[in-house]
């Protein structure tokens, strides 16, 4: 059996280990500010004490902390580097440490979802794990065919009973919201947890993401920079696809050449804006565990259980005002903004101040080349989250419409892989490629 605990109790007690924890340190915190320490001195040490033992919780826990976890490591490149270095300690943790089902537990999930005889479909299955996921483990098995040698297969199987404790674990981390403020001020993590609560069923639906895989396949066959495995079967608890060998983006995140890291930056980029067009879906859960670099230079892509539907593509006016902006059309921007819902109809603002406020975060498409850095992001995280900054300000005056909720968060989540890559591309050439209306008029 597995180390890492997944009875329901414990796992509660777990997480609810963690506002108890935080309520402490807070109460430490005003008793040393009773004693005269600094205040800064006093936030930083909170600051540690509490990602110290966030991280440590998360590292122990599959389920819903694992996908928050997942969801939130795109991010910690937006933290101080004290903070961030124990963060993807336990977030490899929670990524390498495949918690494997019992043998007779797997089979009996193999059985109830493939048939009795599922073992006559495969020419040889490895009951140890390759892989764990959040909700499930990846195993690595040769599914029969015409082939005498057979097809390599990556067989996604689900955790029993993962779905209420996905639900229960999200529950529990909806409460924490104060914890990760004290980490990073200007994290709101309510969004994301309620995003994710939306989209439970999906993701736990096998069939419709191989539905989802299959489309992604199909718009990128032949494709000589994305890489989609190919489905081969799929029940709603078991998935099978074709088996790709690949550097996983974690490992270029952490020890990549120069050029590994820029090729890498430009294929995510170039994924990111050219799905909507070519498949109408966008890959909707861009942490590095989810791509390889594979050896001919294309971005091989797993795991497309978080995609969102976007039959028109990209909305046009994300590409026309960014170009607008760019192109200091202060005023011009601001219409737009307020057609799209951003601002209310009656809302007074400043023009120059809204331009004020994009052009930092637009930087990279500003010049012909753009390396993405940690140092950039956790820049222009200071400069959004500080409550003195005229930009935090500004974006209390700003909505986001819903239509646009999943978007912004996947650009951010794909934003925070290019800077733990420290990607140099040319981004702007790909988004005049693929984002609607951001290309110069003629």
């Amino acid at each position: 059996m597995s180390d890492i605990p997944r009875q329901a109790v414990t796992r509660a007690a777990k997480l609810a280990s963690l506002p108890l924890g935080f309520a402490g340190r807070s109460m430490l915190g005003f008793g040393k500010r009773m004693t005269g320490m600094a205040s800064d001195a006093i936030s930083a040490e909170l600051q540690q004490r509490t990602a110290d033992q966030v991280f440590a919780v998360l590292g122990q826990l599959k389920g819903g902390a694992m996908k928050f976890g997942q969801a939130l490591s795109v991010f910690e490149a937006a933290l101080p580097e004290e903070m961030a270095g124990p963060y993807r300690q336990a977030l490899t943790k929670l990524q390498e440490a495949a918690p494997p089902l019992p043998a007779a537990s797997l089979h009996a999930v193999l059985a109830d979802q493939l048939g009795p005889e599922w073992r006559s479909r495969f020419l040889e299955f490895d009951d140890t794990p390759a892989a764990a996921a959040s909700i499930g483990q990846v195993h690595r098995a040769v599914w029969k065919s015409r082939a005498k040698a057979g097809r390599p297969v990556a067989v996604k199987i689900q955790y029993p009973g993962a779905g209420d404790a996905l639900l229960s674990d999200l529950r529990q981390l909806s409460r924490l919201g104060a914890m990760f403020k004290a980490i990073q001020p200007g994290l709101d993590i309510k969004p994301l947890l309620a995003e994710m609560r939306a989209r439970i069923s999906e993701e736990l639906d096998y069939e419709l993401e191989a539905k989802a895989q299959k489309a992604f396949a199909a718009a990128y066959a032949g494709d000589d920079e994305i890489l989609v495995p190919k489905v081969v079967a799929a029940a709603p608890r078991v998935l099978v696809t074709e088996w790709i060998e690949g550097k996983p983006l974690s490992k270029i995140i952490a020890n990549g050449s120069e050029d590994e890291r820029d090729l890498a930056g430009a294929r995510m980029a170039t994924l990111h804006f050219s799905a909507p067009a070519r498949a109408r879906l966008l890959h909707a859960d861009p942490h590095p565990g989810n791509f390889r670099l594979m050896p001919d230079g294309r971005l091989g892509v797993v795991d497309f259980g978080a995609v969102a539907r976007l039959p028109e593509g990209l909305p046009e006016p994300v590409g026309r005002l960014t170009r607008l902006a760019l192109a200091h059309e202060a005023d011009a921007v601001v219409d737009g903004l307020r057609t799209e819902g951003f601002l209310k109809p009656d809302q007074e603002i400043d023009a120059e101040a809204v331009l004020n406020f994009l052009l930092p975060m637009l930087d990279p498409l500003a010049h012909d080349e753009f390396r993405f850095t940690r140092a950039w992001l956790r820049a222009e995280a200071a400069r959004l989250a500080s409550p003195k900054s005229p930009a935090f300000q500004l974006s209390r005056q700003l909505n986001l419409p819903p239509s646009y909720l999943l978007i912004h968060r996947v650009t951010l989540g794909s934003i925070g892989v290019l800077c733990q890559l420290e990607a140099r591309a040319p981004y702007r050439a790909i988004l005049e490629k693929w984002l609607p209306g951001f290309a110069p008029v003629a």
